[in-house]
């Protein structure tokens, strides 16, 4: 996997919208950060452009999410927020250009389409919060984006859960929001888990579609030679009147209980409030014991 190069003071980032539409407003807590890490920003096009939920339409959100893949100057691509609408767009963009110069691309939830997409193209992406509601974030979160980009050393070390499977591996670690990588099945875009460790989250779904969701995978393959899983948060999850029966994680360990790779839950990244980063692509290392789940990153 090739690595983009890290970032220093003075260099220039861009924020862009591929999704749901952004205000100004709402990046200003962002902008703060990036002053204070001493980055200079430009602002894409669809920044406070808007079409129905979109940040304006398909044709504006691809040639700004464009212009700023093809531009030299820009080390690195900051998405403003999800929602929906980078699947949209995935197919109109043409990456040769970055395959050239790559550069971090940054985000997470609806933003899982473009890291999936990257991936196979061999490059690493960084999964993390986006500038919206970066403010309400933890400030592991929020350094932990500084530390991956600025190419520190980094590592993220929690208490272990009862549910949890024992054990040591190592891998490049791939996946993302789960609805997101559910619907690149069959596409261009979808990810080969073979030989990988696997991250899962999601947000405000209900329990029967997790498990819809989780079986399409493993009809896929995808966990058939899986190194690994890390399931980060499972945030607002839906029951029906007639409940499904399970809750995210027993749904998660009955489809996984013909592999025995190692399993994580309750890992700090997602639609969470401690939403720390991860390197995406990148050869990590997992460790499960009865006490600590430790992620060491190759940075």
């Amino acid at each position: 996997m090739i690595q983009p190069n890290f970032l220093k003071k003075g260099d220039i980032i861009a924020i862009v919208s591929t999704a749901r539409k952004v205000s100004l407003t709402e990046l200003k807590p962002a902008l703060e950060i990036l002053k204070k890490w001493k980055l200079k920003v430009v602002l894409g096009k669809t920044i406070e452009a808007e079409e129905n939920q979109f940040a304006g339409s398909d044709e504006l959100r691809a040639p700004d999410f464009q212009e700023q893949l093809d531009n030299p100057n820009i080390k690195a691509i900051w998405c403003a927020r999800g929602g929906y609408g980078t699947v949209r767009i995935i197919d109109q963009l043409d990456f040769s250009e970055f395959k050239k110069h790559p550069k971090w691309i940054i985000g997470y939830s609806d933003v899982t389409v473009l890291h999936s997409h990257i991936h196979n193209l061999e490059i690493e992406t960084l999964h993390a919060q986006m500038p919206v509601a970066i403010g309400t974030k933890s400030e592991a979160a929020v350094n932990s984006i500084y530390k991956t980009l600025f190419g520190k050393e980094y590592s993220i070390s929690i208490p272990s859960e009862k549910n949890n499977r024992i054990g040591t591996t190592s891998g490049q670690l791939v996946g993302g929001n789960l609805s997101m990588l559910y619907s690149l099945c069959g596409s261009p875009s979808a990810i080969n888990t073979d030989g990988k460790i696997l991250f899962i989250e999601d947000l405000d779904e209900y329990l029967y579609h997790i498990d819809r969701m989780l079986q399409n995978l493993k009809r896929n393959g995808m966990f058939t030679n899986l190194k690994g899983l890390i399931v980060g948060g499972m945030t607002q999850m839906h029951d029906n009147d007639i409940p499904f029966g399970k809750t995210a994680e027993e749904i998660i360990l009955d489809v996984c209980k013909d592999y025995n790779f190692p399993i994580a839950f309750n890992f700090p990244a997602g639609h969470l409030k401690d939403n720390r980063a991860l390197v995406l692509g990148n050869k990590v290392k997992l460790d499960i014991d009865n006490n600590n789940v430790n992620l060491e990153f190759s940075i």
